[in-house]
């Protein structure tokens, strides 16, 4: 099969396709004919050798992919051959097949698209689980989310307003806080103009913000631990300006608010049924319209450098999806 292929740690454009070695499911696992891939920031980090897990040499990046099911192995009663399923994955997505853990596996609605399904995993999967079951967020408290025309943080938009909350969008330009303003955010904040914590000020009468959903970081971390309202929580999510800040103690204890770290990844293995539940949430919400994935572009897996380029300088909105042709 077809694979996109790293044989060395380097930049996104040091990758290219080859051949690789179609693998048969073993027990609890399924084998999927993949037709799109979502292209994450923890693949370029993989790429780079510094993600937290260094594959062996070759080796395929890609986390989360859609497609038909070709094959189950033995003891996978969740799906059938034929089934069009999202898995998520350790990696090996950037290719024509993958073998998946069964509980990684879900079949996905009618309505949603094989290029939407392949983006959908990681950012909607992460947005719920750190807004449900971190933050906690309550129908009608106020939720400011960073970067919010990004992949992750457009689909917190979404699941905020899901949820009930009062929804503040916080993104750099005018063009991507109107997409963040098409995906339900109810207040703007256009930080390469604006100062963001007089305008939560503003927005929230003073009070400050009950949640912050940040994949940012940075300077952003920093401005936005004081926009917390009383028993605010902080979520971090990473670091896509690249440093990684360190939270004002002194902040956190005259508020009594505090900041939790949430990584989706660990809930595949820890908690595979709250997983599972989330989707089923998630997926009703797609039918409800209430989310509607956003693919920016796609890109053939001949493409993938320069898909991970666009992701790296930060110059993409929504999802950025590779495609198979399968």
């Amino acid at each position: 099969m077809r694979a996109v292929l790293c044989n060395e740690f380097g930049e996104p454009e040091t990758l290219a396709v080859g051949d690789a070695l179609e693998f048969e499911p073993g027990e609890g696992e399924v084998q999927i004919a993949i037709a799109a891939a979502g292209v994450n920031f923890a693949d370029i980090l993989m790429v780079a050798g510094k993600y937290q897990e260094k594959p062996t040499f070759p080796f395929s990046p890609g986390l989360e992919v859609s497609g038909t099911v070709l094959k189950c192995g033995k003891g996978v009663r969740s799906c059938k051959k034929g089934d069009r399923v999202m898995a998520a994955t350790s990696k090996g997505g950037f290719a024509e097949q993958v073998v998946a853990l069964a509980s990684d596996v879900f079949r996905i609605p009618d309505g949603l698209s094989f290029e939407d399904a392949a983006g959908f995993p990681v950012v909607y999967g992460t947005a719920y689980g750190a807004l449900n079951w971190r933050a906690q967020l309550k129908a009608g408290e106020t939720l400011l989310v960073l970067g919010a025309a990004g992949g992750v943080g457009l689909t917190a938009v979404e699941v905020g307003k899901a949820m009930g909350a009062a929804v503040i969008a916080a993104a750099n330009g005018a063009d991507r806080t109107a997409l963040a303003a098409e995906h339900g955010a109810d207040h703007l904040i256009d930080y390469s103009t604006e100062n963001m914590r007089e305008r939560v000020r503003e927005i929230t009468d003073g009070e400050g913000v009950d949640v912050v959903f940040d994949p940012v970081g940075g300077k952003y971390f920093d401005v936005a631990v004081r926009c917390l309202g009383w028993e605010g929580r902080l979520i971090v999510i990473g670091f896509a300006a690249g440093t990684i800040p360190q939270a004002p103690a002194n902040i956190l204890l005259v508020k009594n608010c505090g900041v939790l770290g949430f990584y989706w990844g660990a809930y595949r293995r820890r908690d595979p049924e709250r997983m599972k539940a989330a989707y089923k949430q998630l997926f009703k919400w797609f039918e409800k319209d209430k989310i509607q994935p956003h693919v920016s572009q796609t890109f053939p897996l001949e493409q993938a450098g320069e898909a991970m380029r666009l992701l790296a300088d930060r110059k993409a909105t929504g999802k950025i999806v590779l495609t198979t042709g399968v």
